[in-house]
């Protein structure tokens, strides 16, 4: 049995352009200029709290290599794949849906799908026992039509269809709790009854309209999506029941060969694109939860791969929670938001979040 969590990075992550505020039609907004919300900075400081934490030197470092443009039009098509490339080799695009990206963001994107891909192999090929794939540009809202919501590239899709294909797995699991629903993932395996994906977001948030209980799939996918909205301001009681109640008993029914994380950590308390309640502590029990649902489903074959995340001072200690777990390695550090945060900690279940968990399990009868 392997041993050791696998680690993805590239400072080229941090390089992606992701342009500057736009309003809803496109144009430039009347705005001092900043760095996108979705900008390197974030990340690249999760990078440094794990490194300077010193849990870095006890992973084990994967190489990203550039996704293939075969592998990409697998799920994007030529057209798109080849306008994002042309684009990136002038002066930068639009993706589609709110993607605005600069010069080079194709080769980026590329190794961003690439890195999650290597991280697959790491685990299926027993090099480690589990990965955290911490890449950029992000990739949960990009389907078959295209880029959406600063996502260019569908990594966790793109990870799932390559264990499919190319690694020959049977059932792929990917588990979404990024605070945005997952729309680009469930359009890419809406009909595919060989990937269940499991969408637990704020409701209503992002794409709007998006993520209902009553999208379930459809053909003889019909049933193997899941999406769990729950109502802003959800915290972690609310997160934890879903996991345990919906979650948990869907990757059981299923029985995957492997589970996929898109981890978004952009439900958390601080975030400015939304309204959720999770600490750094909860973020590492929902990843603990998976961790077993991987012991006992599936070899331990488990990847995360980062998603949103705009709180460049919270995220660090989310995504370090969430590596610890995986590591099962506890550093010294300590989260100096939790004493400020108490009652966000100790939030109870309430009545209007429990009625969204309940419609859940109802429409996929998992009780």
């Amino acid at each position: 049995m392997a041993t050791g969590t696998g680690w993805v990075w590239h400072e080229r992550y941090a390089w992606h352009d992701a342009r500057g505020l736009l309003d809803s039609l496109g144009r430039e907004a009347l705005f001092e200029p900043e760095p996108s919300l979705e900008s390197g900075n974030t990340k690249r400081r999760l990078r440094n709290l794990v490194d300077a934490s010193g849990l870095l030197g006890e992973l084990i470092a994967i190489a990203p290599r550039a996704a293939r443009d075969a592998e990409l039009r697998s799920l994007h098509g030529r057209d798109y794949v080849d306008r994002v490339r042309a684009d990136s080799a002038e002066h930068g695009g639009d993706a589609g849906g709110w993607s605005p990206f600069g010069r080079w963001t194709y080769e980026i994107a590329a190794l961003a799908a690439g890195g999650c891909l290597a991280a697959v192999d790491a685990v299926l090929d027993q090099t480690v026992a589990n990965a955290y794939a911490l890449v950029r540009p992000p990739g949960h809202h990009a389907g078959p039509a295209g880029g959406c919501g600063y996502c260019v590239f569908s990594n966790v899709a793109l990870a799932a269809l390559h264990l499919r294909r190319a690694r020959g797995l049977d059932r792929v699991a990917i588990v979404d709790w990024d605070v945005h629903h997952g729309n680009g993932t469930q359009a890419a395996f809406w009909t595919d009854p060989s990937v269940l994906t499991v969408s637990l977001h704020q409701e209503d948030l992002f794409p709007p309209g998006s993520g209902t209980v009553e999208e379930t799939g459809d053909g003889a996918g019909a049933g193997t999506n899941v999406n769990i909205p729950l109502p802003a301001g959800s915290g972690r009681a609310a997160y934890l029941a879903a996991l345990d109640r919906v979650v948990l008993p869907a990757l059981v029914h299923f029985q995957p060969d492997f589970i996929l994380v898109a981890c978004g950590l952009d439900a958390s308390m601080n975030e400015p694109l939304g309204r959720m309640n999770l600490t750094s502590e909860c973020f590492a029990l929902m990843t603990e939860r998976v961790k077993r649902a991987a012991a006992l489903l599936c070899d331990e074959r488990l990847v995360l791969c980062h998603e949103g995340g705009y709180s460049s001072a919270y995220v660090p200690y989310c995504g370090l929670a969430v590596v610890e777990c995986l590591a099962g390695v506890r550093t010294e550090v300590v989260d100096p938001w939790i004493s400020d945060a108490r009652r966000v900690r100790e939030l109870p279940l309430r009545a209007h979040e429990a009625g969204a968990i309940e419609a859940a399990v109802l429409r996929h009868r998992l009780m």
